[in-house]
């Protein structure tokens, strides 16, 4: 199995029905081809609409925000991961660093997460990543690492290479501040390293590890050009279909010769 190259896109809490169906329509017109593929991650009140809109481009996916850890019952509000699969998601991200700061999730939850999520055939984007106050420390390598090994290693290798990582620095997520080429390649290589040392190298060099930091069309070249960047975890640059676009260019262009 070869390491995919990624462009995810996360839309959060944003666009109305019409707006997100517009969006997805847009994308995928103007999908380029190359060895990137592109994730749509959509509120759950699209998620139907816009996998039967692009189920016939084989670079477009699907994928929702978040699911529930429990397979069913009394959960008011929460959607389950067999819900997820039955509308054509095929991924689902979990351990956004919203979720984990504005809804108390654990690393023991994201573990059931991720197990339930793969169980229903949903590929996990398991996200991760450090505030500032870590960073400034110098300890960003050994949180980061420490919530790899509670919410993922318990995983067998099968299940392992069907994860895909997200680093996502916390304190670079929508305040203008980017981790330079440099400070993510250094995350992602260590990533890589400790997936190797409890996985071995071939299955490290399998997974996908996206960088999730306001990357946007004018950084994307620098940070996508580095080895262990696999592509991107979107925000912002998602919710315009241009940049969301020109962000797919960029990664064609940096991983056409891997």
């Amino acid at each position: 199995m070869e390491r995919k190259y990624i462009v995810a896109g996360n839309w959060k809490m944003n666009k109305t029905f019409d707006e997100g169906i517009q969006l997805a329509s847009a994308v995928n017109s103007a999908m380029p081809r190359g060895v990137a593929v592109a994730v749509l991650g959509t509120p759950y009140i699209h998620l139907k609409t816009v996998g039967d809109l692009i189920s016939e481009n084989s670079s477009l996916f699907l994928s929702a925000q978040n699911c529930h850890q429990e397979e069913k019952g009394a959960y008011t509000g929460e959607i389950s991961a067999a819900m997820l699969a039955s509308v054509g998601a095929q991924y689902v991200i979990i351990g956004h660093s919203e979720r984990r700061a504005y809804f108390s999730e654990s690393n023991e939850l994201l573990a059931k997460k991720v197990d339930i999520a793969i169980k229903h055939q949903l590929q996990p984007i398991f996200c991760c990543g450090e505030g500032l106050e870590i960073r400034k420390k110098g300890e960003h390598i050994p949180h980061v690492c420490r919530q790899l090994e509670a919410s993922l290693f318990h995983l067998p290798a099968e299940d392992m290479k069907k994860v895909t990582i997200a680093y996502e620095p916390i304190w670079a997520i929508g305040t203008g501040l980017t981790a330079s080429p440099e400070e993510a390649e250094e995350m992602h290589k260590a990533i890589r390293g400790l997936i190797a040392d409890n996985y071995g190298e071939n299955i490290s060099g399998q997974i996908t590890i996206l960088y999730g930091g306001s990357c946007k069309p004018s950084n994307a070249d620098a940070l996508f050009a580095k080895p262990n960047v696999d592509g991107g975890l979107i925000g912002g640059a998602s919710l315009n279909a241009p940049d969301f676009v020109a962000l797919i260019d960029a990664l064609n262009k940096a991983k056409s010769g891997a």
